[in-house]
């Protein structure tokens, strides 16, 4: 199995009420706040589009891309992922070593100075 050095910590939230209420609590904090949300669009109590809808109304001061992470082959799903600035790329479940991958060096050539 490969594997892939991609963060040196990783916030794992159950559903998007979760994660929104703790990236809210964080705002202010741009050592805490993430870089990169790999965001599921089916999660319970709050969906990956309720989760961006508020999200996007949050003010940080950091940049934070957004990848959604889906099961769903629905046209219309990567449609509407092009109305979110914040998004950067729709990978297909499961997600394999070589989108992390790409996400890495996709973020690191952002980056660069």
């Amino acid at each position: 199995m490969n594997s892939v050095d991609f963060a040196e910590e990783i916030l794992v939230y159950k559903n998007g009420e979760d994660a929104l209420e703790n990236l809210i609590a964080i705002k202010n904090d741009k050592e805490t706040l993430p870089e990169v949300i790999l965001l599921d669009l089916n999660m319970p109590i709050m969906d990956g589009w309720q989760f961006l809808d508020e999200f996007t109304q949050v003010k940080v001061d950091k940049k934070i891309t957004v990848y959604i992470v889906s099961s769903s082959i629905d046209p219309l799903d990567y449609e509407k992922t092009k109305k979110y600035n914040h998004i950067e790329n729709y990978i297909i479940k499961p997600v394999q070593t070589d989108d992390l991958k790409t996400i890495l060096k996709t973020f690191k050539s952002q980056n660069e100075l």
